[in-house]
């Protein structure tokens, strides 16, 4: 499905309008302290007028023919975008968790950081992320590295995702 501009994305939403949209995919995931395994996705990503994005993404783990076994993570969120092509990424997870990514655009790719990390005392140890989105032959590509369990930042999950619905408003 070719991507079209939605005519009643606010201005400053112009750098992240790539994002907008129901996004559906599988990916990977892996880290020391957990098993390998692959993983489905579904992401809203929409506005409401306002010049952010809301974000909505659920993952599921998958059998060896590629069902869902259980619900694996859900996180919510507000793609918050700023002066001179920074951006914000404020995510909320089911696992009692709570980041704050900082970065940049650039054309169909954004590269974030955590600036901060709060977990309720139930949570997993975790202390910073690193994720990387980029639209790549009109599919949503994204990568995420993790420092947790004191262990230093590496690679965690990755996923490919395609377009299902232009616009979710």
């Amino acid at each position: 499905m070719p991507f079209e501009l939605d005519p009643d994305l606010p201005r400053e939403l112009a750098p992240l309008a790539w994002l907008a949209g129901r996004w559906e995919g599988a990916g990977t995931i892996g880290y020391p302290t957990i098993d390998d395994a692959r993983f489905a996705q579904e992401v809203h990503c929409f506005h409401d007028g306002r010049p952010l994005l809301e974000w909505h993404s659920h993952t599921w783990l998958l059998d060896e023919q590629g069902e869902r076994v259980r619900p694996l993570a859900s996180e919510l969120g507000f793609w918050r975008p700023l002066p001179n092509d920074e951006v914000e990424l404020v995510l909320s997870h089911s696992s009692g968790v709570v980041e704050l990514y900082y970065g940049r655009t650039e054309t169909a790719r954004v590269e974030l950081v955590t600036d901060g990390v709060i977990r309720s005392p139930h949570a997993n140890e975790y202390s910073a992320g690193k994720r990387l989105y980029g639209l790549v032959s009109s599919r949503l590509m994204w990568a995420m590295d993790m420092a947790a369990m004191g262990l230093p930042l590496q690679s965690h999950a990755s996923a490919e995702l395609v377009r299902v619905e232009a616009f979710d408003a």
